[in-house]
């Protein structure tokens, strides 16, 4: 008589190492088969287009990977609710196991889902996100949600975080991996991000080593310095759920027990990890924070509408150096360093008046770690209207922040090569430079490199304005 079957529902938890709904499924004695849905459900955000790109491959590595321990990976679109009611009919499911997510539609998708099965005799069980604390199982001392970070971090590092679970031995003979059904595959100008990145659980992992061996230690200031090679670039590994925040927490704290004198940079990194989880935090006991402000104020916030300066910030067409190689980088790459992401939303929000929401959105199509808790909450954070965020009158000026962070033009003369024989002291502001030093440099502002935009000192007194009318 053929073993009763379960299913493993997989979302944001692309891997086979500490992987809690996957460990359980292959401890059941069922046998196992796994399905990744591209959900067409009211309210749950869809990966973006350069997401898209990434999930693809990442689906590709992850059938290999479960197919070496004997788990066929189906992957099928449309309503969840649906698509898991015929798969449970057409494999003779009996039990299903999923890892838990925190949006509030994707909350409550789930929640019908998992009550429409037990009404028809299908256990369901559901498990820890990837997370290292579940949002409801951290509270102040009044027992309510954090809302500013420093405290939340406090008790965050003091707390006894799960061991990572390894991954399941073999689960049945080794199959060959049927081909990932491509049209949910990203737009073709994706391709641009072929061979930029490892994608899958192993190339998570290495990305991981390579990190704490080669550049933690680096990591504290060159974090600030988008011209070094100072940063981990996991956040697109943990967005798919590639590697768990426990792996790499737990992997951070073994580090610095056995090199105790590397401990301050590998708390600094730890504390920028949790800044992650303050994210997933706000999501889950906030209403959707893509949409809704999180201090209410806000609401009433007088935004610009101003395509043409939009579609120029887009482009990397400001005038602005720092911002234009920071939205090249992004165009061209499915990424940005956290520094410059912080400017060029900044002079989006402040300096442009454009409602932080239509940068959300551009970054959630571009980006290849679009998360669906940080990125919304740093656009918050920036745009003023975010927990703990920056005071209304703290301004990015990006060309002080550039003469300071890239002094040596690195960045800029990387994105932004008509500027690339400029002099580094008028770099960052070339519509200031002498007209001879910009012939020298082959550059005619208006013309080779457009002129800035906006007034970064009236503008930033408008900002300011604006914000004292809330």
């Amino acid at each position: 008589m053929d073993r009763p079957t379960c299913l493993v529902w997989l979302r944001n938890d692309l891997r086979l190492a500490d992987n809690p709904a996957l460990t359980a499924a292959c401890a059941s004695d069922m046998r196992v088969v796994a399905l990744y849905i591209h959900e067409a459900d009211d309210g749950v955000r869809g990966p973006g287009s350069a997401a898209r790109w990434w999930l693809h491959h990442s689906l590709v590595s992850l059938a290999a990977d479960l197919g070496k321990i004997g788990i066929p990976l189906f992957v099928e679109a449309g309503k969840a609710a649906l698509v898991l009611e015929r798969a449970t009919n057409d494999h003779g499911i009996q039990a299903v196991h999923w890892n838990r997510r925190y949006a509030p539609a994707e909350r409550e998708v789930d929640h019908t889902i998992k009550e429409h099965l037990r009404s028809r005799g299908i256990a369901v069980a559901s498990h820890v996100g990837n997370v290292l604390a579940e949002p409801w199982t951290i509270q102040t001392g009044q027992g309510k949600p954090y809302s500013v970070y420093s405290p939340f971090w406090r008790t965050l590092k003091d707390r006894a975080i799960d061991e990572p679970q390894q991954a399941p031995k073999k689960h049945g003979e080794p199959l060959k991996p049927k081909g990932i059904d491509d049209t949910y595959k990203a737009p073709k100008w994706s391709t641009k991000f072929d061979g930029l990145w490892t994608i899958g659980e192993a190339g998570a992992r290495k990305a991981l080593h390579d990190f704490l061996d080669e550049r933690l230690d680096i990591y504290p200031e060159g974090r600030d310095f988008p011209g070094r090679d100072a940063t981990s670039r996991l956040s697109p590994h943990l967005r798919f759920g590639e590697i768990t925040a426990r792996q790499i927490w737990h992997s951070v704290h073994a580090l610095i027990e056995a090199e105790p004198e590397r401990a301050e940079a590998g708390y600094k990194f730890l504390s920028e990890l949790a800044w992650r989880d303050f994210s997933y935090h706000q999501l889950y006991h906030r209403q959707d924070i893509a949409s809704v402000p999180m201090q209410e104020k806000y609401a009433g916030m007088r935004w610009r509408d101003d395509a043409k300066a939009e579609k120029a910030w887009q482009a990397g067409q400001t005038g602005i150096p720092i911002v234009d190689a920071g939205m090249r980088e992004l165009w061209a790459t499915g990424y940005m360093q956290n520094r410059v992401r912080m400017l060029v939303a900044s002079l989006l929000t402040k300096n442009l008046l454009i409602d932080w929401k239509n940068g959300e959105r551009w970054f959630w199509d571009c980006l290849v770690d679009c998360d669906i808790a940080n990125n919304p909450a740093s656009w918050q954070w920036v745009a003023g209207s975010g927990l703990d965020a920056a005071p209304y009158f703290r301004i990015f000026n990006p060309v002080t922040q550039g003469e300071r962070f890239d002094a040596g033009g690195d960045y800029v003369r990387r994105w932004v090569p008509e500027l690339a024989k400029l002099d580094d002291r008028w770099l960052h502001d070339p519509a200031s430079a002498p007209k001879d030093v910009l012939e020298k440099a082959g550059i005619k502002i208006g013309e080779t490199y457009p002129a800035p935009i906006v007034d970064l000192k009236s503008s930033r007194e408008r900002a300011l304005d604006r914000q004292k009318e809330l």
